[in-house]
């Protein structure tokens, strides 16, 4: 890159603005700073209108230029994880217990920065709308922006959005058609009797032994009750149950998931789930209660909005470091919401290969700096493409 490149003289002060972020994480609903020095930025840099408090803390920047009608929605996250960083570095999270180890902080420092070189150059004929939102981890921030209006007050073509990508290759961005992440739906249920003391168990009866098969049965979901062609997993996250040794509890408390990429496989899991449960509850003479949870559904790219970005991604990486053939993810993502409600695409940007504990959500995970001038300069191809008039 040539020095006088405007993205290149950006790209330590982008850096900077990230790790800053990183030093002061705050979780879902919680990202009271980080907004508010995210608004600052957009209104130093002189953005038409800044709005605050879209769903809680979520922040959008309007920037026009030009008389065309059209519209583009670009979003990034601010929340943090509930996590001890261990990362080692001079920036580490000053507020103990949370970090940004999923590289928001990134994606909300690469977006300002493209928020400023647009507003520098106005190199674009429409509208351009910068979506920051909260609590993507879990909360449904993006679900909670959208039912404050959102797209009702900033109406879209399309909404556009990256996340780093550890395991793809550092100077390529992998965008497809359809489904790149998945649904997840969330399930809690009980095994409820009268327990016994342990060397008289006729005496009462055993939710452990009503958990165990459970834990075994709830995998006919996948293996039995579903096309084996069918993306679908089911895992059982957590179980507690008794505090001592000598008595049966009274009651087994689990937990788990499900991830699919067809939405009807929610209604299924479901189903299927409380007959497993209420069968081996009547079996094991203990009640079965199960409190099954419809979470984000899959982020299911679409075909026009993708074609924009592969074009995008081209000019900003070469065609041949652009990838649009490959296995979707089984994690989840609530852009979701945005792309079902109004069209868009999402793009993994690669990073490279990482060690155990320095993926995403691990303790020892560092955002990869090399990226973002790329991740910039897509944007500004992206928005300058989208709205008719020539990439960067």
């Amino acid at each position: 890159m040539l020095f006088n490149d405007p993205i290149t003289r950006l790209t330590p002060e982008v850096i900077g603005w990230r790790r800053h972020i990183h030093a002061n994480p705050e979780l879902g609903f919680q990202e009271y700073a980080t907004a508010q020095f995210v608004a600052e930025k957009l209104r130093s840099f002189g953005l038409d209108e800044v709005h605050e408090g879209i769903g809680g803390t979520g922040v959008v920047g309007v920037l026009r230029s030009g008389t065309g009608k059209g519209a583009i929605g670009l979003r990034a996250e601010l929340d943090a994880l509930p996590v001890v960083e261990d990362s080692g570095v001079d920036y580490a999270s000053v507020n103990e217990g949370v970090m940004h180890a999923c590289g928001h902080d990134g994606h909300t420092a690469m977006l300002l920065g493209a928020a400023k070189l647009l507003s520098e150059s106005r190199a674009f004929d429409g509208t351009v709308y910068f979506i920051f939102q909260p609590a993507e981890e879990n909360e449904g921030g993006s679900m909670r922006m959208i039912e404050a209006g959102l797209f009702d007050q900033f109406p879209v073509d399309a909404v556009y959005a990256v996340h780093n990508w550890p395991g793809v290759p550092l100077g390529t961005i992998a965008m497809r058609v359809g489904p790149q992440m998945a649904a997840v739906d969330g399930f809690e249920l009980s095994f409820e009797g009268t327990g016994a003391h342990v060397a008289m168990p006729h005496l009462g009866d055993d939710p452990i032994l009503a958990a165990g098969a459970f834990i075994q049965a709830v995998q006919r979901v996948v293996s039995r009750s579903v096309n084996p062609l069918d993306a679908l997993v089911v895992s059982l996250t957590q179980i507690h149950g008794g505090n001592v040794g000598n008595i049966v509890p009274k009651k087994v408390w689990l937990q788990g998931t499900c991830r699919f990429f067809r939405p009807e496989l929610s209604d299924h899991c479901e189903a299927v789930i409380k007959d497993i449960a209420e069968g081996i509850g009547s079996a094991h003479g203990v009640a079965a209660n199960v409190i099954y949870r419809k979470g984000y559904p899959p982020l299911v790219n679409t075909a026009d909005s993708t074609a924009k970005a592969v074009a995008a991604a081209a000019a900003a990486v070469g065609a041949e470091n652009v990838h649009t053939e490959f296995q979707p993810s089984l994690g989840c993502e609530d852009f979701a919401y945005m792309v079902r409600q109004v069209g868009g695409c999402y793009a993994w940007v690669g990073v490279g290969d990482v060690g155990p504990g320095e993926g995403l959500h691990g303790d020892r995970y560092v955002f990869n700096d090399e990226i973002v001038p790329t991740v910039m300069r897509y944007y500004l191809n992206l928005v300058t493409q989208a709205l008719s008039s020539e990439g960067v």
